[in-house]
Formats: C-alpha cells, sequence, structure tokens
C-alpha cells in the first residue's frame, strides 16, 4: 500500500522527471567531448531545468504546456539558424530537448515506468550509434525494399486470401500456401542476417551453425568447395555437419508452426538426431586445428526475400501437393514412403510444407514418417554434394558423417510411432 502510494506521489515523479533529464544531458555532454563540439545548448542542467518546466506547465494546464512548447522551440530555431551559419546541421540535440520537455507530461499522463521505459529507449538509441556507422559500410540497402515487399504481401495480402481449399487436385488453400512461403523465408532470412552481417567472420564452424538455419544444403556446397583448398580437413567437416544438426532444428520449429500433432510426433526423433548430429561435429571439430580463416561466405547466399525465390516456392509448394495427392490416392502410403525418399533430393521444404499444411487423408504417424525419409535422403544428397565438390578428406569425412545421419534417419522414420 505504503509502496503504491509512493509511486504516485507527486514529488517522486518530479524527482524522477528531473533526473532523467539530468542523465540526458550528461549523455549529451559525452557526446559533445567525444565529437570535440564546443557550441551547444547549454550544459547538464539545462536538460533538468527544461524537464522541470514541462512537468510543472504539465501540472498546472494543458495550454500553459503548449505556450512552454513553442518558446523552447522558438529558441531551438534561433541556436539552429546559428549552426547553419557554422555550417552544422545536427538535429539531435532539439529532438533530445524537446523529448525531455514532454518527461512531466508523460508521468501525469501514463506512469513512471513508461517515461523509465522512454529513457532507457533514448540512451540505447544514442549508443548504438558507432555500430550504424560500421553497419553502413557493409548493408546492402537493396534489401531494405526487398523486406518491404514481403511485409506488404504478407500484412496486407495474406489477410485478404481465401481459406477454402483450392479444389481436390489441390488439397490446400491460398492462404495456407503464401502463410508457407512467409514462414520459410522468415526462417531463412534470421539466418541469413545473423550470417551477413553480424557472424560474417566468425568462422567456419559459425557459418556452418547459421548456414543450417538459412539453407543446410547451400552451406553444405559453399563449404565443401572452400574445402578444396583448404588443409584443415576435420574443420571444414565438422562445418558442414553441424549445418545438418540446425536443419533438424529449423525444420521441427516449422512443423510445430503448422502442424502441432505432427511436430509432437517428431520431437523426440529430430532432437535426438540434432544431439547426435551435435556430437559428430564436437568429435571432428577436436579433431580439427584451431581456424585462423575468415569464412566470408555470406555473401554468396542469396536473399531468401526476394519475390522471385518466393513465387518460386509457392509453385513448388502447390506442385508438391498435387503430386502428393496424385500419389496417396493410387499408390498410398507406400507411394508416399517412396516419394518422399525421391524428393529428399531436391529441395524439401516446399514437399514439408505440403504435408503439414495440405488435407490429406494421412495420419499423422505416416506423415512423420513421410517428413523423415525426406530429411534422410536429403543428408544423402548432401553427402554426395560434400564428396563431390571438395574431393579430399573433408569430403570424404562429411559424406560418411551425412551418410550415417541420413540411412539413421530414413530408419527412424520406419519404427513405430506412438
Amino acid at each position: 500500500m505504503f509502496l503504491n502510494y509512493l509511486l504516485h506521489a507527486q514529488w517522486v515523479s518530479l524527482i524522477v522527471v528531473v533526473i532523467a533529464g539530468l542523465l540526458i544531458g550528461l549523455e549529451v555532454k559525452a557526446h559533445s567531448i567525444s565529437k570535440n563540439l564546443t557550441k551547444e545548448i547549454g550544459s547538464v542542467r539545462t536538460f533538468s531545468f527544461i524537464a522541470l518546466i514541462g512537468y510543472i506547465f504539465a501540472s498546472i494546464s494543458m495550454n500553459l504546456f503548449i505556450v512552454g512548447y513553442v518558446a523552447i522551440v522558438m529558441h531551438l530555431l534561433l541556436f539552429y539558424n546559428s549552426k547553419l551559419k557554422a555550417t552544422k546541421s545536427g538535429i539531435i540535440i532539439f529532438l533530445l530537448s524537446t523529448l525531455v520537455y514532454s518527461f512531466g507530461m508523460i508521468v501525469i499522463k501514463f506512469n513512471i515506468w513508461f517515461l523509465l521505459t522512454i529513457f532507457v529507449a533514448v540512451v540505447f538509441i544514442s549508443n548504438i550509434n558507432k555500430r550504424l556507422e560500421h553497419f553502413y559500410t557493409i548493408f546492402d540497402e537493396k534489401e531494405i525494399e526487398i523486406f518491404a515487399k514481403l511485409l506488404l504481401l504478407s500484412g496486407v495480402v495474406l489477410p485478404l486470401l481465401p481459406h477454402q481449399q483450392i479444389s481436390e487436385l489441390v488439397p490446400v488453400s491460398y492462404f495456407k500456401i503464401w502463410l508457407a512461403v512467409v514462414v520459410v523465408s522468415l526462417f531463412s532470412y534470421i539466418g541469413y542476417i545473423l550470417k551477413k552481417y553480424i557472424f560474417n567472420d566468425k568462422g567456419y564452424l559459425i557459418a556452418g551453425i547459421l548456414g543450417g538455419i538459412y539453407s543446410s544444403t547451400a552451406t553444405t556446397i559453399v563449404l565443401a568447395k572452400k574445402a578444396s583448398s583448404g588443409s584443415t580437413p576435420y574443420l571444414f567437416a565438422s562445418s558442414i555437419v553441424v549445418a545438418t544438426a540446425l536443419m533438424y532444428l529449423r525444420l521441427l520449429g516449422i512443423t510445430y508452426a503448422f502442424n502441432f500433432d505432427i511436430a509432437q510426433i517428431l520431437l523426440l526423433p529430430f532432437v535426438g538426431l540434432t544431439l547426435l548430429t551435435l556430437l559428430a561435429t564436437l568429435f571432428l571439430y577436436k579433431k580439427s586445428k584451431k581456424n585462423t580463416l575468415n569464412p566470408n561466405i555470406a555473401n554468396e547466399d542469396k536473399n531468401p526475400l526476394e519475390l522471385s525465390t518466393a513465387f518460386l516456392f509457392a509453385f513448388l509448394f502447390i506442385v508438391m501437393a498435387v503430386l502428393t495427392h496424385f500419389v496417396l490416392s493410387k499408390y498410398g502410403n507406400i507411394g508416399l514412403n517412396i516419394l518422399s525418399f525421391i524428393v529428399g533430393f531436391t529441395d524439401i521444404d516446399p514437399f514439408v510444407l505440403s504435408i503439414l499444411s495440405s488435407k490429406f487423408s494421412v495420419t499423422a504417424e505416416n506423415a512423420a514418417t513421410a517428413i523423415l525419409i525426406a530429411t534422410g535422403s536429403n543428408n544423402i544428397l548432401k553427402a554426395l554434394y560434400a564428396y563431390i565438390f571438395s574431393k579430399n578428406s573433408a569430403g570424404k569425412v562429411s559424406a560418411l558423417t551425412l551418410s550415417i545421419l541420413g540411412f539413421l534417419t530414413i530408419a527412424i522414420g520406419f519404427l513405430p510411432h506412438s
């Protein structure tokens, strides 16, 4: 009771507002010193007084608060005019000044916690400038446009798409098709962004981990090509294998997003296979020498949010849905298992999503079996890629490990699922 009274007391709000203004002033002062700026607005105390005036005026009346705001803006305009004459055009100080003036109104209209949240946001934004300057040097501005297009298609178009099944031949709705595109693209995009902008030069093993989120097949090919000229075969092998470990987790996450019952069946097999793959990775990594090279493979990856990629995925999704429906109607579960094995030698995401999203006459257990078989044959495909593109001991070790994982995954698929 006393704490509740304390947090709503006017004098507590006043102290918090003034201290917040003081701390913002200290932040501005530190920025001025680091940039060798000698001509700025007032001192540290100035921001405390601005916060105090704003709180008092907001407490008295809205009209007085507006008059005070206009007065501060006029003062800032005069100061900005002098900055322009000195060939300086930065407006951060002016934005912070008006923001500090609003602290009093924020406390009165909302609460202290909301003000503290805004204060933390201000400090955070003020201190990311150096990181942003580095980011600007490596950022491809085209990706903003690409990401905006997908947001438009997912945030605007997706809710408008019908939920009804397209036809008996295509047992899935337009909504489910595009939802699959969005979910898979976002999973891939997270790995792509992490690998390209955050962990670009952190070593081959990190590249393998993040590449597994993006595309384990593409990562296997890129690393196998680099391994062909490398002197650390076990390092490359561990990096290739760990991409498959992340593939298991990625597929499990996608499965949970679309079909909880199938995901529950796949949980134990995929987690077990992930742990086994990680153990193989650790064994291979310990046998390798310490890596001193930077992989820099992220720039070779294609942005997964490109619209051409999205539409191609949607087309493959429909093709897989039609093909799966035909195979099930003609050949039953045996035909589905054979199709799963064949599909594993292509991109398995459209097939897996068609199984999860379409209205097939197949049990959750049989669907889980099909996904495991496709995943296993995809591991065999990656084993072939690793061997063909590296042509050395790194490829042989990777191929052997991935082949074992592939056949083991297929065998687990045929086990009874409870």
